[in-house]
Formats: C-alpha cells, structure tokens, sequence
C-alpha cells in the first residue's frame, strides 16, 4: 500500500464523516440559532434555555436520521473491507 493509497483512504474517511454528521450538526445549528434569536428579542439570558431545546433536537435528528447513518456507515465499511482484500495481493 503506498502513501498516496493511504492519504486517499484518510480523506475518505473524513469526508464520511462530515457526511455522516452534517445532519445532525446542521440540526443544531438551526436550533441553536432559533432559540439565539428568541433570547435576543425577549431578553431572556437564561444558560439552559439553549441546551435543553438543542439536546432534544438533536437526539430528534440521531433517531430520524439513524437509519440513513447506519446505511452510509455500512456501505463505506464494506468497501473498507473489500479494499483490504487487495492489500494482500
């Protein structure tokens, strides 16, 4: 395996990985924005007002979009695993 094999199999990886959690962070985003623009325009300034709501969008967002992670995991996984068997070759 040459090093360009591996800088291709790590860059890879990240890109799954920003694929796979752009969902979730994207999802937090937007709430975490919401709630930023609710504080502002009442002048609430109360800490847990931005955790509460965005740990619940978020664990919303992981049992919506787990299925679809899982497969994409998976699929990426398989082809790890087929490329391992041409490593030997």
């Amino acid at each position: 395996m040459s090093d360009a094999d591996i800088i291709n199999l790590m860059k890879d990886a990240l890109i799954e990985i920003l694929i796979v959690g752009a969902p979730i962070l994207g999802v937090s985003m937007i709430v975490g924005l919401i709630v930023s623009i609710f504080q502002t325009t009442t002048s609430i300034q109360e800490q847990t007002l931005t955790f509460v709501p965005k740990i619940i969008a978020i664990f919303a967002a992981i049992i919506f979009f787990a299925s679809w992670m899982i497969n994409h995991i998976s699929t990426y996984t398989e082809n790890l695993f087929k490329m391992i068997s041409y490593i030997g070759r």
